[in-house]
């Protein structure tokens, strides 16, 4: 092992897990102290802005300026009671990222000296350059102005020295340039879609919520180690690197007892968490090596969103304290599971049902299946544009590979509810609808109690299972902003429930009894989805690649043209109808897509091909040399059989020239290819062109992989994957 290497190593393992100090108060004493909640609103505003602020988080009243101006000094005086300093708008640029400009309180008292203001302006808008942020063609450098603007339904925040504010953000023009405001319009959307639709089983409901639970995956590593491999720093992932021979396949880390620096790092991250007012809930270790989740309690889908936003800024920062650095890369180590941040969705009522659980009678199972059905429906109508929502140049290395789901968008409904489809279509209308509960199961154990099963399985390979109460977009990336996915599920479902109703109301009109209407617009839903949609088998079979294709589902396998799902001409129809996005807004974030797409696939070569000019092949060089001197001074030693005596170096220094041949060969020609690209103007174009360059990586990296098993330890640059991935 090289000396610079051992010495990283070395350091890496001597460190011990830092001490936190939680609070000695219980979690709930101070949960949610840094967050201006309802609590915070009764204590520092009047009551009668305590309403008019209630008024509009619930029923989406606005706020007058001088409201404004209440709320923001109650905001400021809690703020300086934490010590504030500054205000920023926090908002969710198109990078999957968020950002923030920050303003000191301080101004001018008009006396001589200066005070802490800030007033409703300042809180409802900003000012951000929007020219510097992905656009898509909508702000250019010359076109600069951009707005921030307040979003009350997500609780202001506090971090170090600075009140965050959650905001939208907008061009000049009026696009849209962010994450927050699409996801804000489909939410308002499902919500009036899905409204007519629970008003015939319950007048009495006034509004649709939906509802997130995120699982966030992760990996930890060695902060020393991260910083002696040029690749996990630039790029988030290992470009090079021979699997460990030991890896996971013992699955002796998957649920494990958490290692103490880790588990310090989680108590650290819990605390911070929840003073945020996030109600982390689950932690454990994940399948992979150094990989681990996390996960909250649900909650309405916007503010769990912005929650999931803040606790990965959270997670970097704590992550230093303790020595490690987060990679929220899909796929930062060959060979072993990617990380995904699956997406738990569901529907429910202000009066308090979930409208994806199973109902307590006739009419609520009705319900229920009334709701199921569309949403897998809306599924099967925009399954490449659900995949659409979920590609980037990360995450399609994760996609298809046996962790994770397929690149085809399939639903996982479970033997109950597939029976439960099937019986529906057999029964005539109206036939009350039963659905199977959960059952309780002896082990066989005297002391152990039954155990009540649910009356579904998990089926890891579907992106979009049922899994009791709601379902499981499985698909989405650990780095990518949920809102996206979202955005995408929420403006399906509104439609499909548009459409839906839009049958009914014939049935009705016809002077059906509502049971008998409900089930004659379902059946032939029904009957599609179970034909289509559906699939309970091994989605990374080779058999239900081509049986998705027969039925009609896209599998596409390219991110540039799963990309082009947005602006067909039915995702034009969906978003335009609904208010979400205009056709220039969809065409503006294609082009943002495919520029991303190029840019992290450019970078990843131009690492790779350096890390292997610069370190890989003169530490192969540095070996041939070591073993043509073995042979030189074998020929001294032994002039008439040195070759025979010779002949396992010989066969090495051949090896070596012949790798470092084809890598060279292999570097130069991804080097034409992405000269080629870069003079491409298309976006699309140019995104496609990466796409191939960046199916040639995997053949560079093979040459540079069989080198590390090759070379002396000693003179190897790089820490190895038995190093990165068990130093814990």
């Amino acid at each position: 092992m090289s000396k610079l290497r051992f010495n990283v190593v070395q350091d890496a393992f001597k460190k011990k897990a830092v001490e936190v100090e939680a609070p000695a108060e219980r979690p709930s004493s101070y949960f949610g102290e840094l967050a201006f909640n309802r609590d915070k609103m009764r204590k520092y505003l009047d009551i009668r802005t305590y309403d008019a602020l209630i008024d509009c988080i619930d029923n989406g009243k606005p706020l007058d300026m001088d409201t404004a101006d209440k709320v923001a000094d109650g905001m400021k005086t809690w703020a300086l009671e934490h010590g504030v300093t500054h205000i920023t708008h926090w908002f969710q640029p198109l990078n999957d990222l968020t950002a923030e400009k920050h303003d000191s309180l301080l101004e001018y008292d008009r006396k001589g000296g200066m005070i802490e203001a800030f007033d409703g302006k300042s809180l409802i808008q900003q000012e951000p350059d929007a020219s510097s942020f992905p656009s898509g063609g909508l702000r250019a450098t010359f076109e600069a102005r951009g707005y921030t603007a307040w979003d009350p339904t997500s609780p202001v925040f506090i971090q170090e020295d600075t009140l965050c504010i959650p905001t939208v953000f907008i061009a000049y023009t009026g696009e849209s340039l962010d994450y927050k405001a699409p996801l804000r319009k489909a939410l308002k959307a499902v919500s009036d879609a899905a409204l007519p639709v629970c008003r015939l089983f319950d007048p009495a409901v006034r509004k649709v919520h939906s509802y997130l639970g995120w699982e966030q995956e992760y990996f930890l590593i060695d902060e020393d180690l991260y910083a002696a491999r040029p690749d996990l720093m630039l790029t988030g992932r290992t470009l090079m690197g021979h699997a460990s021979s030991k890896n996971q396949q013992l699955d002796d880390h998957y649920f494990a007892a958490i290692p103490s620096r880790v588990a310090a790092f989680m108590r650290d991250l819990e605390i911070e968490g929840y003073k945020l007012g996030i109600p982390l809930k689950t932690r454990h270790n994940e399948v992979a090596p150094n990989q681990f989740e996390f996960a909250p309690i649900f909650g309405e889908v916007n503010l769990a969103n912005d929650q999931n936003q803040m606790i990965m800024t959270v997670m970097y920062k704590v992550a230093r304290r303790h020595g490690f650095v987060v990679l929220l890369h899909e796929k930062p180590f060959a060979g072993i599971n990617g990380s995904g941040k699956h997406n738990n969705w569901s529907l429910g009522t202000d009066t308090g049902v979930s409208l994806l659980a199973p109902g307590k009678d006739a009419k609520g199972n009705l319900q229920f299946v009334t709701f199921f059905v569309n949403v897998l429906a809306a599924v099967q109508r925009h399954n490449a544009l659900l995949k659409a929502s979920i590609a980037s140049a990360t995450n399609a290395h994760r996609l298809g590979a046996n962790e994770a789901p397929p690149a085809i968008v399939s639903a996982f409904l479970g033997r109950a509810m597939t029976d439960a489809l099937h019986k529906l279509l057999e029964c005539p209308s109206g036939t009350p609808i039963e659905i199977a509960g959960k059952k309780g199961t002896s082990v066989g154990i005297v002391e152990i109690p039954q155990i009540f099963m649910d009356n579904t399985d998990r089926n890891r390979t579907s992106p979009f299972a049922f899994t009791g109460n709601r379902f499981e977009f499985r698909a989405v990336g650990s780095s990518a902003n949920c809102a996206g996915a979202m955005t995408v599920l929420s403006a399906a479902v509104a439609e499909q429930l548009l459409l839906f109703k839009q049958d009914l109301d014939r049935e009705l009109a016809a002077g059906k009894e509502l049971n008998v209407a409900v089930m004659d617009t379902l059946k032939p839903i029904i009957r599609s989805i179970l034909d289509v949609i559906c699939f309970e088998g091994n989605g990374y079979s080779d058999e239900w690649q081509a049986e998705a294709k027969r039925r009609g589902l896209d599998t596409e396998t390219s991110v540039p043209e799963m990309i082009k799902a947005f602006t067909t001409p039915a995702s034009i129809r969906l978003f335009t109808s609904l208010g979400i996005h205009t056709q220039k807004e969809l065409e503006a974030r294609n082009e943002v897509k495919w520029e991303i797409y190029s840019k992290k696939i450019q970078i990843e070569s131009r690492v790779m091909g350096r890390m292997a000019a610069n370190h890989i092949v003169p530490a192969a060089l540095s070996y041939q040399n070591r073993l043509l001197k073995n042979v030189s001074l074998m020929k001294d030693v032994y002039p008439d059989t040195y070759l025979e005596k010779a002949a396992v170096s010989l066969d090495l220094v051949d090896k070596i020239s012949d790798l470092v041949s084809v890598i060279r060969e292999r570097v130069e020609a991804m080097v034409a290819a992405r000269k080629k690209a870069n003079v491409l103007e298309s976006e699309y174009e140019k995104a496609r062109a990466y796409h191939e360059i960046a199916e040639s990586l995997a053949a560079i990296r093979k040459p540079l992989d069989k080198l590390e098993e090759i070379v002396d330890d000693d003179l190897w640059p790089l820490p190895k994957y038995r190093e990165l991935l068990f130093i814990n």
